[in-house]
């Protein structure tokens, strides 16, 4: 028969005890964050048009029978059309489906530029608050460096020594970015931190560790998803400005900032509008949806926010 120590089993037993807690209030908090979402209607506008959008670049091949790489030099710069539903560009290529390959890879910077920055800030951000001491002020003054550099230069500069790709897009988009999800992940385990079941767990000698990921992380996750959907819409923007600059994933793949990056030029944007107005239109809408969703998660999250 196998024994358990006491730590084990006094663990268990917190287990047992927030199991327990979590299923009485689960459906009334599930119900309590639902209604609010679908109560706020920017945010359910929001939620239709990411949906819209990202479902069109998922099942792009179902929507577009063209190329997105296919160059046409006998369509150069037609207007909209029924073969081309929203024209061509400098050398043939479909508008309308490299708008929706290109949002693929977009999205996936976007993405996965936030969920990376979340991983980093949030496992740095839970520890430094609850351990602090010198480990705590070393990674605050890492995080201020960081952050003291205005993120579109030090963005540039990184990719100009790291080079272009969309994994390094990413990489350069984690490393500038983790500072704010770790600041706000501090702040928030900082104002839980002498909370009487945190003291409970520390006097029953239970692994920081334990603590701090498995009993106070989950409190915290609220603010997390809305952080990770503002950094998103954020991350997205600036890889098209990075793409737009020449700077960001190579010319010839497809992104939504690489369709514009055709179009600085004054006499393709005073007469082929079809080449930047349709994906400055679908970029625009994609960000504002994304932050009405973030925005309605972080009032619909908030315990303190009246019903």
């Amino acid at each position: 028969m196998i024994t358990l120590s006491p730590k084990k089993r006094l663990n268990n037993k917190f287990d047992k005890i927030k199991e327990r807690e979590e299923n009485k209030t689960f459906k009334k908090q599930k119900s309590r964050v639902v209604s609010k979402l679908i109560s706020n209607k920017l945010t359910t506008i929001g939620i239709a048009v990411f949906l819209l959008i990202l479902l069109a670049c998922i099942f792009a091949p179902l929507l577009t029978p063209h190329d997105p790489l296919a160059v046409d030099m006998s369509n150069i710069l037609k207007p909209p059309s029924s073969e081309h539903i929203l024209g061509t560009d400098k050398i043939g290529r479909d508008i309308f489906s490299r708008i929706l390959y290109g949002g693929r890879l977009s999205i996936l910077i976007g993405f996965g530029s936030a969920l990376g920055c979340a991983v980093i800030g949030v496992l740095l951000g839970c520890y430094s608050g609850y351990k602090g001491g010198l480990i705590d002020k070393i990674l605050v003054r890492i995080s201020e460096i960081f952050m003291s550099f205005p993120q579109l230069i030090l963005v540039l500069m990184l990719v100009s020594i790291i080079g272009q790709s969309a994994f390094n897009i990413i990489i350069i988009f984690i490393i500038c970015g983790w500072g704010s999800v770790f600041r706000m992940a501090r702040s928030q385990i900082l104002s839980i931190r002498e909370e009487e079941y945190v003291q409970s767990l520390k006097v029953f000698g239970l692994n920081d560790f334990v603590i701090c990921y498995k009993h106070m992380l989950p409190n915290i996750i609220g603010p997390i998803s809305v952080n990770i959907t503002l950094s998103t819409a954020m991350f997205i923007l600036e890889e098209a400005a990075l793409s737009f600059l020449g700077l960001g994933v190579p010319l010839e793949i497809p992104t939504w900032g690489n369709i514009l990056n055709a179009s600085q030029d004054l006499f393709t944007l005073q007469n082929n509008w079809w080449m930047w107005l349709p994906v400055g239109i679908v970029i625009s809408l994609f960000v504002m949806s994304i932050n009405f969703v973030g925005d309605g998660l972080r009032d619909s999250t908030d315990p303190t926010s009246v019903e």
